[in-house]
């Protein structure tokens, strides 16, 4: 399956879990790190960060982190 929209570094994290709303918690199972995306204070901040500002929050690289969201939609949509 191909996202709904190009996943780049400048992609908002809002907008990639409005569309895909259950990747969130895949994320946090895929690395403990990810866990920041429940805390209260990235519910705040997280309209306006990017994949960017989470790899360097979480020591991902960027193209790893893209990656990772590309196989997470593909195995959701069961390709």
């Amino acid at each position: 399956m191909t996202p709904l929209f190009p996943i780049t570094a400048d992609t908002r994290l809002q907008d990639i879990i409005d569309a895909y709303p259950w990747l969130k918690g895949e994320a946090i199972q895929l690395d403990e790190r990810f866990k920041l995306l429940d805390s209260p204070l990235a519910k705040m901040l997280i309209r306006k960060a990017t994949v960017a500002d989470a790899s360097k929050r979480t020591g991902f690289p960027t193209d790893q982190i893209i990656a990772e969201i590309n196989k997470m939609i593909d195995r959701h949509a069961g390709a």
